[in-house]
C-alpha cells in the first residue's frame, strides 16, 4: 500500500485553501463592483429623467415642442451614452440621436407624475449605453481570476517549502527514536530542542521506553530466577538417577527412588503451573464475579484446610470480622492458602495468626493476616510480592516453598481490580490484599 507523504497533502491544502480563499475574495470584489456600477447606472437615470423633467416643465406652458426639442437636443447631443423617448399622450413628441450600437443598452420607462404637455400626461423612456461599464466589469474578472490562480501556485510553492522545513523536526526525531534501543538503555530524547507540539509525544515516548526497559529488566531477571528454581530439582533428580543406574538396585531402593523423583517432578509441575497462572493474570485476564460471597466462609474453608499445619506448628487461627463481595471463590481461597501458609512458615511457635476482613471504603473488601515472628527487613518490604523473592532464604523452609506464593496474591488482587499491602515492626507482620468491587 502507498503510504501518502504528509508534505504533498499539507501543500496541497495549502493550494486548495488559498484558492478558495482567493476566490471568495475575488468573487466579492467583483459583486462589489459590479453593484458600485448599477448605483452610478440609477444616478445616471435619476440626473437625465430631472433634466427632461426641467425642460418639459420650463416649455409647457405656452406647449413649444421646437423649444422642448432644441434644449433636449443640446444636452443629450454632448451626452451619446444616453437615448431619452419622450412621449405626451401617446404621441412622440422627442427622440434623441440613436447611437450606432444596441448591443450594450440598458433601459428604464417612467411617467413624469404630476407633470403634463399640453395638458397631456408625459411618459419617458431612456438607455443607456453600459458597453465602458461591461468592458470594466470583464477586465475585472479576467484580473482577480489570475490573481487567484497565481496567488494560489505562490502559495503552493512555498508552502512546500514551509512544510519541508516544519518536517524537519519529525526526521530528527525519528532519528534519536531509531538511536534508542536496547543497545543503548537509559537513552533518552532531548525534548528541549523540540517545539512544545511534540513535547507531549515524546514525553509519552520516553515513559514507554522506561517501561520497556524495566519491562526488559524483569524478564531477564524472571528468565534467570526461573532458570535457578528450576535447575535444583532436575539436578537432583539426573543425579538421583544416575546413582540409582550405576549400581543394582533392590525394588524397596528404586520405589524410594521414585518417590523421590515423584517429589521433584511435583515440585516442578507446580512451579509451571503457577507460572502459567502468573502469565495469564500479566496478559490483563479478569477474575469471574459468579456471586456475591461471604468472605468469611472462604476464609473457614482455607484454616480447615491448613488445621493439620497449624497443629503442628504449635499454632492458633482466628478470624475477625466479616464481609460480601462478588468476588471469584475459588481464587480468593487460593490466595488466601498461600497468605495462611506464608505465616504459619514463619510464625513463632505457640503465637496466634489473625485474619482480619474488613469492608474496605471504596465499596471493596480489606483481608489482612497477620503473624508474629521476626521483622522483615526494610530494604525486603518492596520486593515481598516479586516472583521467586525470598525475605530470608534461610527461612524458606521445605522445598516446597518456590517463592511464588505472595506473587499469585498479587497477581489475583489485579484480577480483581484491587492492590497487595505489607508490613512488618516489633515482630508483628502483616500481609493482605484488596479486592475492589465489580465495576470499579
Amino acid at each position: 500500500m502507498k503510504t501518502r507523504s504528509i508534505q504533498t497533502l499539507l501543500s496541497r491544502w495549502f493550494a486548495a485553501l488559498t484558492l478558495i480563499g482567493l476566490s471568495i475574495a475575488c468573487a466579492a470584489i467583483y459583486a462589489a463592483t459590479g453593484w458600485s456600477f448599477q448605483l452610478k447606472q440609477s444616478e445616471q437615470f435619476e440626473r437625465y429623467a430631472e433634466i427632461v423633467r426641467h425642460v418639459v416643465d420650463e416649455t409647457r406652458s405656452p406647449p413649444n415642442v421646437d423649444a422642448l426639442r432644441h434644449k433636449l437636443n443640446d444636452y443629450f447631443m454632448s451626452h451619446p451614452d444616453a437615448t431619452v423617448d419622450l412621449w405626451a399622450g401617446g404621441q412622440l413628441i422627442y427622440q434623441s440621436q440613436r447611437p450606432t450600437t444596441q448591443e450594450h443598452l440598458i433601459s428604464r420607462s417612467a411617467p413624469l407624475e404630476n407633470l403634463t404637455f399640453a395638458d397631456k400626461p408625459v411618459d419617458l423612456r431612456i438607455a443607456l449605453n453600459v458597453e465602458s461599464d461591461e468592458l470594466l466589469l470583464k477586465r475585472l474578472a479576467w484580473t482577480l481570476f489570475g490573481a487567484a490562480s497565481l496567488g494560489s501556485l505562490l502559495v503552493a510553492l512555498t508552502g512546500a517549502i514551509v512544510v519541508r522545513r516544519g518536517l524537519k523536526p519529525l526526521k530528527l526525531l525519528a532519528a534519536q527514536t531509531a538511536a534508542a534501543g536496547p543497545g543503548q538503555p537509559g537513552k533518552r530524547i532531548d525534548s528541549s530542542v523540540f517545539a512544545s507540539e511534540l513535547q507531549p509525544w515524546i514525553h509519552q515516548f520516553n515513559s514507554l521506553l522506561e517501561r520497556v526497559e524495566e519491562a526488559y529488566a524483569q524478564l531477564e531477571a524472571f528468565n534467570a530466577d526461573v532458570a535457578h528454581e528450576l535447575r535444583t530439582p532436575l539436578s537432583n533428580m539426573i543425579a538421583q538417577a544416575e546413582v540409582e543406574l550405576s549400581h543394582s538396585r533392590s525394588i524397596a531402593a528404586l520405589q524410594d527412588a521414585l518417590s523421590s523423583q515423584l517429589e521433584e517432578a511435583q515440585r516442578l509441575s507446580s512451579i509451571v503451573t503457577d507460572m502459567l497462572f502468573l502469565s495469564k493474570a500479566d496478559r490483563g485476564a479478569s477474575a469471574r464475579r459468579a456471586g456475591t460471597v461471604r468472605v468469611v466462609e472462604q476464609v473457614a474453608a482455607v484454616a480447615d484446610f491448613h488445621e493439620a499445619e497449624v497443629e503442628n506448628a504449635q499454632l492458633a487461627l482466628r478470624v475477625e470480622g466479616d464481609a460480601e463481595l462478588e468476588l471469584d471463590a475459588g481464587l480468593l481461597r487460593r490466595a488466601l492458602s498461600n497468605l495462611v501458609s506464608n505465616a504459619i512458615r514463619y510464625a513463632e511457635p505457640g503465637s496466634l495468626i489473625r485474619v482480619v476482613i474488613q469492608p474496605d471504603p471504596g465499596g471493596g473488601v480489606s483481608i489482612t493476616v497477620e503473624n508474629r515472628g521476626a521483622t522483615i527487613a526494610p530494604e525486603a518490604m518492596p520486593h515481598l510480592f516479586e516472583r521467586f523473592y525470598r525475605a530470608d532464604r534461610s527461612r524458606s523452609g521445605s522445598s516446597s516453598h518456590h517463592g511464588l506464593g505472595l506473587a499469585i496474591v498479587a497477581a489475583i488482587a489485579r484480577m480483581h481490580g484491587g492492590s497487595t499491602f505489607a508490613e512488618s515492626a516489633h515482630g508483628v507482620t502483616r500481609i493482605g490484599l484488596v479486592l475492589a468491587g465489580p465495576g470499579e
